[in-house]
């Protein structure tokens, strides 16, 4: 079902050597295979290796040794040598696939997508029909984020054999394109077949995005129950998501204990970091919040990453610092995250044509709650109050609880001129404002007294530019509301 890093100016930024080494699968092979010398003579071509092979061979794509000394990274030379031997080729490539997947979950690297995605087409030149390889590559097109291409092939799946993980790979098609009713179905299907953690996980998910709270920290208790330290990464991340469905109640220590369990099985896991790091930004304790998220961020570079340190940056006064995160924030979020720079863009009031615009291209494949709280906080900075307001009903129509959801609704819906309406959910946004950044919380409590001070209704004025007021990230943080 997504902060950067720095103690000093020289770990303030994203290096290019950094950059080619979250893109080193793909990048090392290229370059392995573009400029490979062609072989002179028979005899020279039987002494190449596989990686020296034509760009177009998906099998000297998946043969190219790997560096690394992690269990993932042993596994897959395992396989790969397997693979060399001759024997049970097509079978070794599927184990192979998901040994990439497995990596790419583990190191955040799309480029072990890409490189599952290479061991599909091996099975597919062998038989044409593998179901096993149709999975594959819908898993490999879904975390891509190429969701309809993905429910093309799960339905496939689901026609033809209808196994628990065909339905669950449905099940995420279809939430994310905001069809969660038919994913319910589909993940309703999956738990019927194999009740599981997996099952427990998606069960969890959709309950909250359903507004759940309860039921989603009690199927997730059930997923965290049925981890194994054999596959750490799955155990790290049910035990994250139940300390974030911790979080959103408010119940800290519950948060602690699940973080770290999450980080024994799997160390600097960076989505417990930043969950954690966000705790600390809740709690006001901001210089120890900029520790936790330079090592989230340098481990994940993400916008969503970044934006918090950068917050946390500013908060203890390192304006400089956190002015370099944002600007790499900018550079590359259209590229790694848009949704994400979409709403920072557009709470920031800059740049609003690319706001908007990088909102629509994601809403083109992802439909989802948040996608449609992106594209409405994206008509808002543009001033374009009455669509934006419009748009707003739809992020909340599942009866999802978040804070940045409340608090955007409350926004919008003041701008607008619904004085009671934006009343209600500038409450709702308050009973959850530890889930917000600093900035944001400032700007919650800021609108909360102006409305207090002002209960008539403001007439709607649509030409008026939306605005959040000036970067409240350098005003004096307020206490949030937190219950422990």
């Amino acid at each position: 079902m997504e902060t950067s890093k720095q103690a000093t100016r020289s770990k303030a930024t994203i290096g290019a050597g950094q950059i080619l080494i979250f893109l080193a699968p793909l990048v090392v092979i290229t370059c392995l295979l573009i400029f490979s010398p062609q072989p002179k003579s028979k005899s020279e071509a039987n002494k190449i290796p596989l990686a020296a092979a034509t760009f177009d061979d998906p099998l000297a794509l998946v043969l190219a040794p790997q560096t690394g000394e992690s269990r993932s990274d042993k596994e897959i030379s395992r396989l790969q040598q397997q693979i060399r031997s001759g024997r049970n080729v097509q079978l070794w490539l599927e184990q192979l696939g998901w040994a990439f997947v497995a990596k790419a979950r583990e190191s955040f690297d799309p480029g072990f997508y890409k490189l599952a995605e290479q061991c599909a087409r091996c099975i597919e030149k062998r038989n044409p029909q593998s179901q096993e390889a149709m999975l594959l590559r819908a898993h490999v097109l879904q975390n891509l984020h190429r969701f309809k291409e993905s429910e093309t092939l799960a339905r496939r799946l689901v026609e033809q054999r209808g196994l628990s993980f065909d339905y669950g790979l449905l099940g995420d098609a279809l939430m994310e394109q905001g069809k969660l009713n038919d994913a319910v179905e589909a993940y309703q299907q999956m738990m019927n077949l194999k009740p599981d953690l997996h099952a427990y996980a998606r069960a969890a998910h959709m309950r909250w995005l359903k507004g759940d709270l309860a039921g989603a920290i009690e199927a997730m208790q059930l997923a965290v129950s049925a981890a194994s330290p054999s596959d750490g990464e799955s155990a790290a991340w049910v035990n994250t998501r139940l300390a974030f469905y911790e979080f959103q109640a408010g119940r800290f220590q519950e948060v602690e204990q699940r973080s770290a369990s999450a980080l024994s099985f799997q160390n600097n896991y960076p989505p417990a970091l930043l969950l954690k790091g966000k705790m600390l930004l809740a709690q006001n304790r901001f210089g120890e919040a900029v520790n936790v998220l330079q090592n989230a961020a340098k481990q994940n570079p993400l916008p969503e990453y970044q934006w918090a340190l950068a917050e946390a940056l500013r908060a203890t006064g390192r304006e400089n610092e956190a002015s370099a995160i944002e600007a790499q924030l900018r550079d590359r979020g259209a590229t790694s995250d848009p949704r994400t720079l979409a709403l920072f863009l557009a709470t920031r009031c800059e740049s609003q044509d690319t706001s908007l615009r990088l909102a629509k291209e994601e809403f083109e494949s992802r439909s989802h709650v948040f996608t449609h709280d992106a594209l409405a906080w994206s008509l808002a900075a543009a001033g374009n109050l009455a669509e934006a307001h419009s748009e707003m009903q739809r992020a909340l129509a599942e009866g999802t609880k978040d804070g940045r959801l409340f608090f955007h609704a409350g926004m919008i819906a003041s701008q607008a001129g619904h004085a009671a309406e934006a009343e209600r959910w500038l409450r709702k946004a308050s009973d959850l404002s530890h889930l917000l950044l600093p900035s944001e919380r400032n700007e919650l409590q800021n609108a909360a007294a102006c409305g207090a001070e002002k209960k008539a209704s403001v007439a709607p004025n649509p030409q008026k530019t939306f605005s959040h007021g000036p970067n409240t990230a350098r005003k004096t943080q307020p206490q949030p509301q937190t219950k422990t």
